[in-house]
C-alpha cells in the first residue's frame, strides 16, 4: 500500500514538473518570438526609410544634373530686333517690344554699341548717330521706353541704335509717325532738289547743295515717279505723266545707294519723289 502510494506521489510530481517546463518554454517561445517580430519590423521600417531617401536623392540628383545640362547647353536669342520699344529691366538687363512679336529680354556687354540721335546721347537733328556709353542707355531707358533697333546675339546685344522716328499703328490703318520737326501733323512744306537718302523704313532725307538736310516720310499717296534712278529708264518723257510710277520698294532701294530728286513735302510727307531726269 505505502509502495503503491510512493510511487502516485512520484507520478504526481513529475507530472507537475513537466507542467511546468513546459509552461516555462511555451513563455521563453512567445517572449522570443514577440522579440523577434518586433525587431523583424524594426528592421523592415529602417529599410523602407532608407530605400526611400536613396530614391528621393537619385531622383533629386539627377533633377540636378538635367538642370545643370541644360543651363550649360542653353542658348540665348540671336536676331534683329527692327523699331522696337527699349526699357530698362535692371543693371544690364533690357527687353524690347516690337509689334506683333513677343517680348525679348537681352543683356548688354562691355562690346554693345549703342548710338543715339537725342534720345540716349547726341543731338536730334544731327547727320550722324552718335555713339552712346551704357551708362547713358541705362538713364534714357529708366526714364522711358527709347525706340531703337537691337542686334542680338545669343541673347546678348552687339547693337543698339536709336532709331530717328517711331512709328505705331494707330487702329485705324495708317500710322501716326513722330520724328523731328514732324509731330502730329505739325511738318515743314515746301520743296527741295537734292540728294536722296535713306534713313529708316518709311524716312528718308533729302540735302541740298548747302548741305542742309531735310528728313521727309512716305504715305501710300506719295506719287514717286523714276526716270532711270528710282524706276524707269532714261528716255521717259518729261513730266510726271511721261514718268514710270514707282514703289516704295523701288524707292527704298534707290535710296539706299543715294540718288538725286525733286521732293515736295507737306506737314512732313512728301507728296511727290521724281528723280532727277
Amino acid at each position: 500500500m505505502n509502495r503503491h502510494l510512493r510511487k502516485a506521489v512520484v507520478a504526481t510530481t513529475a507530472i507537475t514538473a513537466g507542467l511546468l517546463m513546459t509552461a516555462c518554454q511555451n513563455g521563453t517561445a512567445n517572449s522570443s518570438s514577440g522579440k523577434s517580430g518586433s525587431d523583424k519590423a524594426a528592421v523592415a521600417e529602417k529599410t523602407a526609410v532608407a530605400a526611400k531617401g536613396s530614391v528621393a536623392k537619385n531622383a533629386s540628383d539627377s533633377t540636378n544634373s538635367k538642370n545643370s545640362k541644360n543651363s550649360k547647353n542653353s542658348k540665348g536669342v540671336s536676331g534683329s530686333f527692327k523699331n522696337g520699344q527699349v526699357s530698362y529691366l535692371a543693371p544690364g538687363k533690357y527687353i524690347v517690344s516690337v509689334p506683333g512679336k513677343n517680348d525679348q529680354q537681352f543683356l548688354v556687354a562691355d562690346d554693345t554699341e549703342v548710338y543715339g540721335t537725342g534720345t540716349i546721347c547726341g543731338e536730334a537733328g544731327a547727320k550722324v548717330d552718335a555713339p552712346c556709353t551704357l551708362d547713358q542707355l541705362e538713364s534714357a531707358t529708366k526714364k522711358a521706353a527709347v525706340s531703337a533697333d537691337v542686334e542680338m546675339s545669343n541673347g546678348i546685344a552687339t547693337l543698339v541704335t536709336e532709331r530717328r522716328a517711331a512709328q505705331q499703328d494707330t487702329g485705324s490703318g495708317s500710322r501716326e509717325t513722330v520724328v523731328e520737326g514732324v509731330n502730329k501733323g505739325k511738318g515743314v512744306d515746301g520743296t527741295w532738289f537734292g540728294n536722296v537718302s535713306y534713313l529708316a523704313p518709311g524716312k528718308y532725307t533729302v540735302s541740298d547743295m548747302k548741305g542742309v538736310e531735310q528728313q521727309f516720310l512716305v504715305a501710300e499717296d506719295t506719287k514717286i515717279w523714276g526716270y532711270g534712278d528710282i524706276c524707269g529708264d532714261t528716255n521717259t518723257g518729261e513730266g510726271g505723266q511721261g514718268g514710270t510710277q514707282c514703289t516704295e520698294a523701288e524707292l527704298e532701294t534707290a535710296a539706299k545707294k543715294g540718288f538725286t530728286a525733286e521732293v515736295v513735302i507737306s506737314n512732313g510727307i512728301a507728296t511727290t519723289v521724281r528723280d532727277d531726269h
